[in-house]
């Protein structure tokens, strides 16, 4: 059996940050995840010059694909306007793997089948043990399973399905588009242009809420497609999407149950107004590494609820 200080479950933007700001500190850390990188990830990849920072880098020396979007264009129930803003796209399948590396943990692509805690060390499918446990494999992290579904369920209120494909693209037109709570969806539809001919479009909503309408999230995706097809946005593409689901920012009892710490989507931290998750997922494991390092209390109320605010005031002057 592998014995380490710190095991981390899942290799993204949460636990990648957990495990840099540990190795940091000197500890051992041991990262693990179902898939090798770099994988692919559907995602807009928003993300604003703070998030950046929380990484420690700017738009000028990220060496992979960096979008920056100076305005949005918006539509809220069909009413159109430009939103000024500073922000950015980055494409998961590059961010993802740059912050693992520069992280560095000592990496095996395992997946988790089974976690139990024997005498204060948690150990994991027999292979693996640590003094420390960090959840940070998603919505569906099996240490979330374990330890803290039975004490501290996530709201299916809070539950967000999504569609989306991301691919080359002869991009026309250069701009974000975001299309809000427009043929009663309940959430919105985007168009995010990115580095180098690739295009992320996808849908989003409620998955209650879609229920109780007797609606799907499938009708949104056909007529986000046909929007896209109409106004000359993406043309002659045979989509393929992917489907996945996360959480919006809750306020749970439990976040922490013994060494045993959630971050990222596998606590559900996006954010209430875009379900933006990779700035809180990152917080989240930097909040968790911190709290591992110097034996204090984990919290993240620190961490903003909402995107809006940030998408607004960090402007370029």
């Amino acid at each position: 059996m592998i014995h380490t200080d710190v095991l981390i479950i899942g290799g993204g933007p949460a636990g990648s940050a957990c495990a840099r700001q540990l190795k940091q500190a000197h500890m051992r850390v041991i990262l693990l995840d179902k898939v090798p990188f770099p994988r692919f990830k559907p995602c807009a990849g928003w993300v604003t010059p703070q998030v950046l920072k929380l990484v420690g880098m700017d738009e000028e020396s990220y060496p992979l694909g960096l979008t920056e979007f100076k305005s949005f264009e918006m539509s809220i129930k069909g009413v159109q306007f430009r939103l000024p803003t500073h922000q950015f796209a980055i494409r998961r399948f590059e961010f993802d793997q740059w912050c693992l590396q520069k992280a560095d943990p000592e990496f095996h692509v395992h997946e988790v089948h089974e976690i139990c805690l024997e005498k204060g060390e948690y150990i994991v499918d027999g292979e693996f043990s640590a003094h420390y446990l960090v959840g940070a494999a998603g919505t569906h992290c099996p240490v979330t399973r374990t330890f803290f579904n039975q004490t501290s369920p996530r709201k299916q209120s809070a539950l967000i399905v999504a569609q989306e494909e991301e691919f080359q693209y002869d991009v026309q037109d250069p701009r974000c588009s975001l299309w809000f709570f427009e043929n009663k969806l309940p959430g919105y539809a985007w168009y995010v242009p990115k580095k180098y001919g690739f295009v992320n479009v996808g849908v989003g909503g409620s998955i209650e809420e879609l229920k109780r309408r007797d609606d799907t999230l499938k009708n949104h995706w056909n007529f986000l497609v046909n929007r896209l097809e109409e106004t000359g946005l993406i043309r002659g593409h045979v989509f393929k999407p992917a489907g996945h689901s996360y959480y919006l920012r809750q306020n749970l009892p439990e976040i922490r149950n013994g060494n045993a710490f959630l971050v990222g989507d596998a606590l559900g931290l996006a954010t209430l107004d875009m379900g933006e998750g990779i700035g809180p997922a990152i917080q989240s494991g930097q909040l968790a590494a911190e709290a591992i390092i110097n034996g204090t209390d984990y919290s993240v109320d620190s961490i903003p609820r909402y995107s809006f605010p940030s998408l607004v005031g960090l402007r370029k002057k």
